[in-house]
């Protein structure tokens, strides 16, 4: 398989799968890249590969980090509204020769890792702790 260019690779992926837009594919691009370097600052010896619980997880960071409570919303326009979605995704950078992967690596890795609203929604709720408490009025 030949490998082609990024920009020219998606374009070419948006033409024949329309699920998802141009951007989604370059956020996970993004996410790969800030995944990879958060792996440096911890650990010294990983290799070069980023299985799928890995790259999830960096990419709901990425999403937390860069559109904070409109992850869901950026995210559901793209098109990826799970899991499932980003692994899509990623095969289909692997098949048009832009990303790699190993034997172990496969589409139903991704399938149902975590909730997009619990991930995405939850962390910017307000905590019940404290509301219902009243303070004792002051004499």
């Amino acid at each position: 398989m030949q490998t082609t260019g990024f920009h020219e690779a998606v374009e070419t992926l948006v033409r024949q799968d329309k699920r998802y837009h141009p951007e989604a594919y370059a956020f996970l691009r993004d996410s790969l890249e800030a995944t990879i370097k958060r792996r440096k600052k911890s650990r010294k010896d990983a290799g070069p590969h980023v299985g799928a619980a890995e790259l999830l997880e960096g990419f709901r960071l990425h999403a937390l980090d860069e559109f904070g409570p409109m992850a869901l919303t950026v995210l559901d326009y793209w098109g990826v509204q799970c899991s499932g979605d980003v692994g899509r995704m990623v095969f289909n950078l692997v098949e048009a020769g832009v990303f790699g992967k190993t034997e172990d690596d496969t589409p139903e890795s991704f399938r149902d890792a975590f909730d997009f609203r619990e991930a995405f929604v939850d962390p910017f709720r307000p905590s019940n702790a404290g509301l219902n408490e009243t303070k004792p009025p002051e004499v």
